[in-house]
Order: structure tokens, then C-alpha cells, then sequence
């Protein structure tokens, strides 16, 4: 029986939502966990410096390059298909990064988990598109958007809790219980959806993932490996000429006509960059400047993550009266006030208020956005349309962190005593280590406030962008219909 996802509301659609959001919490948590595991890898595991690098970034290249592939497959073979054998790799691979016992184990693992991470991604929005009627659509991506940003904060909140009475394999092992349940429910609650079926456009595959898989990698690496560029830069052309020209493109390049689609693409890339450092600074200011443990550390973070699901249900009831470029433009200038409260200020009181206004700025911007891209694509393309989503994100956030991170350090370094060893002028951490703590409590204060003037400006930027490219209307509520087989 085949009905259309747009007519018949599934009585089932909140449960499958939550389905969808615990599925996405896994990926988030695990994405800023392991941060907190590296002291814990490095004593137990006798991880070198090269090895936390490939822990960190083998997943991150991985899941960054395969997003465009995954939303494309799932798509063709079935959303719910790719979601569970999504959550199965990632299950598994993390009971592997459980049993290592060398470094080198970890990162196949992490690699492993990259592969299932890439596919969980993008079916979490793509299904929730083909789930919910467009009058709903906003309320749940609200949700989705929420339980993203939520992840982020309680990561390093539940890393501390684990790291603090368990060892360096729990943050792992949290993963594994929670994909089983995510799986069977996702097998109880939800129909198959799929896209239009095309052949596999095995070119387009293979272009892209060469494409952004350089790219990453140069990016994390942060040095000028040329022969990486040009790979990056040549597949990635090839990548769009190909597409262009191909019967069954896995990426239809048409959307990127239309300007809500290609303008949000690129206000997001913008907001992204802005954002992508923030926890980055912040875990490390509360823990250094502030003295503040690993649990208490995480616990001061959650004000954000509370302004943002209470804002983020703001905007999505605010969406059905203002234009998705209003709230877009006024969240963005609202993020970059916050960035600016960061920057003026000192002591946990400032980085509280600035994390409040920042929940409400992401909170009226997030969902809109989201709304934005994928109201521009077509059903049939809502995996690969997810995953240009999760993948405009992934490398921002890369940016963000690499070139950010690379500021903090360069201003942290200026800042320290000049007689001051030169491993206690490089980072926060080993000043502390070899004494140097009230210079450096200072001069990663004044890091922090560079790195969030250059966040107020990127989002202002951001802001800026979307009110020339952004139409001031809301997407056409056009009948979208998509194959779903019930039953």
C-alpha cells in the first residue's frame, strides 16, 4: 500500500521523532566525549601525541566525507534501512573501541564509527521530512535542532561523570545500549521511506568523497600541503561538472537556483564557523581560569542548552507568522550580542548571560535555517538534502575549530611572559604543568575574548548575508509527496 507522506499523518510520527532524536544524541554526545578520555588514553593506552590527533580526526574525515554518499544511498535503498545499519556499525565499532588495547585499535574503531555515523545523520532529517506534514514540519525539526545543541552541552557532562568513577572505555560504551534501543524502535515504529529510485550515480560517489575527504584533511591538519589541495580543488570540480552533466546526479545541483536554498547554505557555513569554537574555549576557560572540575564544568554549560530547547520551540511556534529570513537574520545578530558579552566580560556570571542569549539566538535561527534548506528539496532528494545540511556543518565546524584554534593559540602564546619555556607559552595545559598558572589564567582570557570578537563578527557577517540573499517570505507550502510502504 503507498501513500503520501504529506496527506496521512502518521499516529506514530512524535514516537518516530523520538526515535530519530535519540539516534541523533548518540552522535552528538560522542562527538565531544572523547575529549575529556584523552589524558585517560594517554596514560592507559600509552597514546602518543600522533595517536590522539588519528583518534580525533579519523572519525571526523571519515563521517565528513561519506555524508553526501549516505544521504544519496538512503535515498535510493531506504531511510530506516540506512538508519539501522547506521546505528548497527556504530554499535559495534564502539564495542570494539571498548576491547582496544592498542592505540591503533581505537582508531579503526573510530573509523568504523565515522562509516556509521555517516549514515545515521542524514536518515534522522530525511525521515522526519517524510514523517511529519508540512504544518508540523517546523514544530519537529525544532525538537531535532534542540536535542543537537543539547548533545553538544552534554557531552562533556556525562564524559566527566564516566571519566570520574570509570575508565577510559565507558565513554564508549554508552554508545552501545542506546543504539540497540534506537534500532528496535526504529524497527517497531517506523514505515520505509524512499526516494526516487535512480541508478547509483557511482562517479558522483567516489568525486565526493575524494572532494571532501581532502578537504577535511587539510583543513584539521592546518598546514599547506599542496598536493592535498589540489587533489581537493580538482575532485571537486570534476565533482561538479560531472554532476552537472549526469542522467541520475547524486546531488542535484538544480536547488542550488534557488536562493533560500543556496543563500541559507552559505548564511549557515557563516553561523557555523562563528559557533564551531565556542565550546572549544569555554571547557577549557571554566577548567583552567575558573578551576572548575570536569562534572562542574559540564553542568555550567547546560544554561545554553536550556535557553536553546525552551527558544527553539519559540521559533518554530514564531515561524508560522514571520519569514524564515526574519528569524535567520534577527537569531544570527542575536548570537553575535552574546559573543560580544563574552568578549567584554570575565568570571562565570558573563560566560552565563552570554550563553543564555546565545540559546536564544540559535534557538530563533537554528530551526528556520533547517526549514529553509530542506523545504527547497524535493522529497525524493530529502536524504542527500539532509546530508548537504550535516556536511555544510561538519565543515564549518572543522574550519572553525582549526583556524579559531589556531588563534587562541597564537594569541595565548603573545600574551605569556617571554622568559616563560616554550612548551609553557604553547598551550594553557602544559603551562599549568610547569607552573606558569595565574600568566597563563591570563593569557588564555585574553585568547577568549579575541576568538569571541571574531565570533561576533562572523555571525554579524552571517546576518548580513542572509539579509541580501534571503527572499523575505516563507517557503511555498507546495505539496511535496514521497513513497512510503506501510504495513
Amino acid at each position: 500500500m503507498r501513500v503520501e507522506s504529506n496527506v496521512v499523518r502518521d499516529p506514530r510520527r512524535w514516537w518516530i521523532l523520538g526515535v530519530l532524536c535519540l539516534s541523533l544524541l548518540v552522535l552528538m554526545i560522542d562527538g565531544t566525549v572523547l575529549n575529556l578520555a584523552i589524558p585517560s588514553l594517554i596514560r592507559e593506552l600509552g597514546a602518543t601525541p600522533s595517536d590522539i590527533q588519528w583518534i580525533l580526526d579519523a572519525y571526523i574525515l571519515v563521517f565528513a566525507g561519506l555524508l553526501l554518499t549516505a544521504g544519496s544511498l538512503s535515498d535510493r535503498f531506504g531511510r530506516r534501512r540506512m538508519l539501522i545499519i547506521g546505528l548497527a556499525a556504530f554499535g559495534v565499532a564502539s564495542l570494539g573501541a571498548v576491547l582496544a588495547t592498542e592505540p591503533w585499535q581505537v582508531v579503526a574503531a573510530r573509523v568504523a564509527m565515522g562509516v556509521g555515523g555517516s549514515l545515521v545523520m542524514p536518515s534522522t532529517l530525511s525521515i522526519l521530512m517524510t514523517t511529519f506534514a508540512e504544518d508540523e514540519r517546523r514544530k519537529a525539526m525544532a525538537g531535532w535542532s534542540t536535542v543537537s545543541m543539547v548533545g553538544i552541552v552534554a557531552g562533556p557532562t556525562l564524559g566527566g561523570f564516566l571519566l570520574q568513577h570509570f575508565w577510559w572505555g565507558s565513554v564508549f560504551l554508552l554508545n552501545i545500549p542506546v543504539a540497540i534501543l534506537a534500532i528496535v524502535a526504529a524497527l517497531v515504529l517506523m514505515p520505509e521511506t524512499t526516494g526516487e529510485q535512480r541508478p547509483v550515480d557511482l562517479i558522483g560517489v567516489l568525486l565526493s568523497i575524494v572532494a571532501l575527504v581532502s578537504t577535511v584533511y587539510v583543513i584539521i591538519e592546518r598546514e599547506w600541503n599542496i598536493g592535498m589541495i589540489a587533489l581537493a580543488v580538482l575532485a571537486a570540480v570534476a565533482f561538479v561538472v560531472w554532476e552537472s552533466r549526469s542522467a541520475h546526479p547524486m546531488l542535484p545541483l538544480a536547488v542550488f537556483r534557488n536562493r533560500d536554498f543556496s543563500g541559507t547554505c552559505f548564511t549557515l557555513l557563516l553561523m557555523v564557523f562563528g559557533m564551531g569554537a565556542v565550546m572549544l574555549m569555554l571547557t577549557q576557560y571554566l577548567q583552567f581560569v575558573l578551576g572548575y572540575g570536569p562534572m562542574k564544568a559540564g553542568l555550567a554549560l547546560l544554561p545554553y542548552a536550556v535557553a536553546a530547547a525552551v527558544c527553539n520551540g519559540l521559533g518554530a511556534t514564531l515561524g508560522k507568522k514571520l519569514t524564515n529570513k526574519t528569524l535567520i537574520v534577527s537569531g544570527l545578530l542575536v548570537m553575535g550580542l552574546a559573543f560580544v558579552i563574552l568578549a567584554m566580560g570575565e568570571g562565570y556570571l558573563w560566560v552565563l548571560v552570554s550563553m543564555l542569549v546565545m540559546g536564544v539566538g540559535g534557538g530563533l535561527a537554528g530551526p528556520a535555517a533547517y526549514a529553509a534548506i530542506m523545504s527547497a528539496i524535493p522529497l525524493e532528494h530529502a536524504g542527500v538534502g539532509s546530508a548537504m545540511n550535516d556536511t555544510l556543518q561538519q565543515v564549518g565546524m572543522a574550519i572553525s575549530i582549526a583556524i579559531l584554534g589556531s588563534v587562541l593559540a597564537g594569541v595565548f602564546t603573545e600574551h605569556m611572559p617571554a622568559d616563560a619555556p616554550a612548551a609553557a607559552r604553547e598551550s594553557i595545559g602544559a603551562a599549568f604543568q610547569l607552573g606558569f598558572d595565574e600568566p597563563a589564567k591570563a593569557a588564555f582570557t585574553a585568547a577568549m575574548s579575541t576568538g569571541s570578537w571574531i565570533s561576533a563578527g562572523f555571525s554579524v557577517a552571517a546576518a548580513l548575508l542572509g539579509a541580501t540573499l534571503l527572499r523575505a517570505r516563507k517557503p511555498a507550502e507546495q505539496p511535496q509527496a514521497d513513497t512510503v510502504e506501510v504495513g
